[in-house]
């Protein structure tokens, strides 16, 4: 019962994580394929620079809420199976539920199967689900690293890649003593990192664009 309900929130953060919200929005309401502006992300930076702040915003409450929703279903589902009689203590534990919500939602946004496996680089639906997974406190943190990472260079990628490493730091403490959700944290950070191999490489490169510059990437 147990490993049904793991796959099951896995399965449903996935699909949740999938939804690409960055090309619906651009599509429906603006009339643009973001994929055919600056980076060709489908992500709330792109969003920004092809759909101006408000077209951003909106992507970015979207995808931020779809985190979220997948933490509160994986919350929901282990909560079900506490308050059942035959619940298994051994593998049955809060941290886990969210860890494997944040992993599935993380992995469908960068490989969304609506995008033929591509996707966004998994910020702003990481978040989200960080708000459910380590709580206001821990996710509030990962913002304050990001923001203050951005103030300092003036680069999104910097700011984004910083708090995606800091996140197996801080889920030694909130997942403390699960090791299962420890990796799934890890996995799915360096996943984010991963996604951000590209501005990884622009700013070894000094090519990569820092907010207020006239030249798009």
């Amino acid at each position: 019962m147990n490993v049904f309900a793991f796959v099951l929130a896995l399965v449903i953060s996935f699909f949740l994580g999938s939804i690409p919200f960055g090309l619906i929005i651009g599509s429906v309401v603006y009339g643009k394929d973001i994929r055919s502006v600056g980076s060709g992300n489908i992500g709330t930076t792109n969003a920004i620079r092809a759909l101006g702040f408000k077209g951003g915003a909106l992507v970015f409450i979207l995808d931020f809420g779809k985190g979220v929703l997948s933490g509160l279903i994986a919350l929901a589902l282990f909560n079900a199976l506490a308050s059942a009689p035959a619940a298994d203590a051994s593998l049955l534990t809060r941290q886990a539920f969210l860890a494997v919500a944040f992993f599935g939602c993380i992995v469908g946004h960068i490989f969304s199967p609506w995008l033929n496996f591509k996707g966004g680089k998994g910020i702003a639906v990481a978040v989200g689900c960080l708000f459910v997974t380590f709580g206001p406190v821990g996710a509030c943190l990962e913002l304050l690293i990001f923001g203050v990472l951005v103030a300092l260079t003036r680069y999104v990628s910097v700011g984004s890649i910083a708090s995606a490493l800091a996140c197996p730091l801080f889920s030694i403490y909130y997942c403390w003593g699960d090791v299962f959700a420890w990796f799934l944290c890890t996995i799915a950070a360096l996943l984010v990192v991963w996604a951000h191999r590209g501005n990884i490489e622009r700013l070894l490169a000094g090519t990569e664009n820092r907010i207020g510059s006239k030249k798009e990437s």
